[in-house]
């Protein structure tokens, strides 16, 4: 159910963003609903990210001496910065002269290059991924499905949530701040579609009044790969995680998973 090296996986890095409530309730997380055209999960309610690109992983090479994260973490990083910027147009993990203004010139200029480092060098830039929390890693593997993501999950601090985020325009068609329990409620009614990794770590930020409790027990737990297996119980088929990574919930009925 778990493993150290998840070979033959597309790489991939999805950020789970925070915000801080207006009301003062439980924190808020950006989500995007993929656009239906899409292969992966399409029309599905996820968090920004997407695969790791070559550049990303060259970018991570130099900056892996730095920031004393490995290669492969760092690119992985990189492209969760990326990513969130390219989706949502918000700037985190970056430090310099960030304006409202300047992060939007950085996205246009990134649609166009699609690369990280030349960004960076044009408005002064450097990244900050101190910024970023590892949270989780899951890689569905299954024989029968060529292309399956290893996805790393990280988590990232808004605040005071008071920045506009607008759509790419190409991969989604919505983006939307919602608690955690507020995207589990939605699916439910059946306003949004989750696909089960989202549904189990949804489940699991729901536990957290605050990002700091959140990246407290992403801190506390190692990540390791989940890599979620089918289970008989009772003549019914789950599909189970594992029981120790910080999930409140660990299985589900297999016929009421959502697949992307």
């Amino acid at each position: 159910m778990t493993s150290d090296s998840a070979p033959d996986g597309i790489p991939a890095a999805t950020i789970i963003i925070f915000r801080n409530a207006t009301d003062g309730g439980p924190p808020e997380v950006l989500m995007t609903v993929r656009s239906r055209e899409l292969r992966f999960a399409g029309g599905m309610a996820v968090f920004p990210g997407g695969r790791v690109d070559p550049e990303d992983f060259a970018l991570g090479e130099q900056v892996a001496a730095a920031t004393g994260l490995a290669p492969d973490e760092a690119a992985h990083q990189i492209a969760a910065v990326r990513e969130t910027l390219e989706e949502t147009g918000l700037a985190l993990g970056l430090v310099g002269d960030i304006t409202a203004q300047s992060a939007e010139a950085a996205r246009a200029m990134l649609a166009e290059n699609g690369a990280l480092a030349p960004v960076l060098e044009a408005f002064g830039w450097q990244l900050d991924l101190a910024q970023i929390t590892p949270f989780a890693r899951w890689y569905p593997k299954n024989e029968r499905i060529p292309r399956v993501y290893d996805t790393r999950f990280y988590l990232a601090d808004l605040g005071t949530g008071a920045v506009e985020v607008s759509i790419d325009q190409s991969e989604n068609t919505h983006l939307f701040w919602t608690t955690a329990q507020g995207a589990l409620d939605a699916a439910e009614r059946g306003d949004i579609k989750l696909i089960f990794p989202t549904r189990r770590n949804l489940e699991r930020l729901a536990l957290f009044a605050s990002h700091a409790e959140a990246k407290a027990q992403a801190e506390a737990i190692p990540v390791r790969t989940i890599m979620p297996q089918v289970e008989e119980r009772n003549g019914t088929s789950w599909l189970t995680i594992l029981a120790d990574a910080g999930y409140p919930i660990t299985g589900e009925p297999l016929d009421t998973v959502a697949r992307g």
